[in-house]
């Protein structure tokens, strides 16, 4: 049965798809959550970018969403790059990473390199971490510094509340229309994929990304980490 299993999800070359997405990067819990379906929709994901030929980046940690996800993707024979700092490499905190293991000095540079190495981003439901991440990549793009489309998988309406309130921040001005249409949402993993694979650029950087890229060298030159650009 698993390997009939595995050999579905795997399928044949000419069976799966293509993308313009080499990679992309998940944001997801370290928990599974209250409901199974939480952990069907990583399931999905997973299959999806395998059928896509959709490589992964991740967190490091092979429990919860994370586990998910990340075995999926490396059962279905895809490429899986783990980002963790060193202080979570704990077996207690991440479990066994899957696939190829990268690690980090700390949370900055995870982000950073999570970010360096991925075509597009997706956030499955999480809790804090996993909403700063989201942010962070949302404010990247507002501010010039990638280009790269980021995704909610609002799965049973879990980002409901979140949408409502970057609705009512471009209502109150504090959001711009075009900033707004940033984040791409959709409750299937097949739709937001599709959603992600059509997605051109609205909104222009605060800063045109060629002085992001010219701050970052200056900042390699001082000895810093640079941040990442497309």
């Amino acid at each position: 049965m698993v390997e009939m299993e595995h050999a579905e999800l795997k399928g044949s070359k000419t069976d799966r798809g293509s993308s313009r997405f080499k990679r992309i990067c998940v944001f997801c819990g370290s928990s599974s959550g209250k409901k199974s379906l939480y952990r069907n929709v990583a399931l999905d994901l997973g299959k999806e970018m395998v059928k896509r030929q959709i490589n992964l980046v991740y967190g490091g940690g092979s429990v919860g969403l994370m586990g998910q996800i990340a075995g999926t993707v490396h059962e279905g024979g895809g490429h899986v790059i783990g980002v963790i700092p060193k202080a979570l490499m704990a077996q207690e905190i991440s479990g066994h990473t899957v696939g190829e293991l990268r690690v980090v000095s700390d949370m900055h540079e995870r982000k950073a390199e999570m970010a360096r190495q991925a075509d597009a981003f997706i956030a499955l439901p999480g809790g804090y971490g996993t909403l700063e991440e989201l942010m962070e990549m949302i404010t990247w793009v507002q501010l010039g510094i990638h280009d790269k489309p980021v995704g909610l998988l609002n799965v049973d309406g879990y980002y409901n509340s979140l949408l409502a309130l970057l609705d009512k921040a471009m209502e109150e001005g504090f959001v711009l229309p075009s900033a707004r249409h940033i984040l791409l949402s959709a409750p299937t993993a097949r739709e937001l994929l599709e959603k992600l694979e059509e997605y051109e650029p609205k909104h222009e950087g605060v800063v045109s990304k060629k002085s992001w890229e010219v701050e970052g060298r200056e900042r390699e030159e001082l000895g810093y980490s640079s941040a990442v650009n497309r």
